[in-house]
């Protein structure tokens, strides 16, 4: 049991390793549109339809409603990688949550043994 422990806590350090490496983060997602304006004889209203755009626009909620935001292509660069940070870093305390509860697991059963040292002082 004590190596599958060290194995848990090595895996664990790596994890918090990989953290050092997370940029900056950021929220929501990231779409691209393309728009119809609606004005007779325009492009949009040709067949086929030439629509306006392409337009980059982030949202994301904030206490229960949706902010949206139209960004220039080098920004909608800077959103991409800050929330492919944000997947990153979720996915590294999702992998750090589960070998927490393997060890938790592990030390429970340790502390409810008879033969314990837990609890020696």
């Amino acid at each position: 049991m004590a190596s599958r422990l060290e194995t848990y806590e090595r895996r664990y350090r790596a994890l918090t390793a990989k953290l050092t490496d997370v940029g900056f983060i950021s929220p929501g997602s990231l779409v691209v549109r393309e728009t119809s304006c609606g004005k007779q004889g325009c492009r949009c209203q040709a067949d086929p339809p030439r629509r306006h755009g392409p337009y980059h626009q982030w949202s994301r909620a904030v206490a229960g409603k949706t902010q949206s935001r139209r960004l220039t292509e080098p920004e909608a660069d800077l959103y991409r990688q800050w929330i492919a940070n944000r997947r990153h870093l979720e996915q590294i305390v999702s992998d750090m949550e589960k070998i927490s509860a393997a060890v938790r697991e592990i030390l429970l059963r340790q502390a409810a043994s008879p033969n314990s040292n837990i609890n020696a002082k």
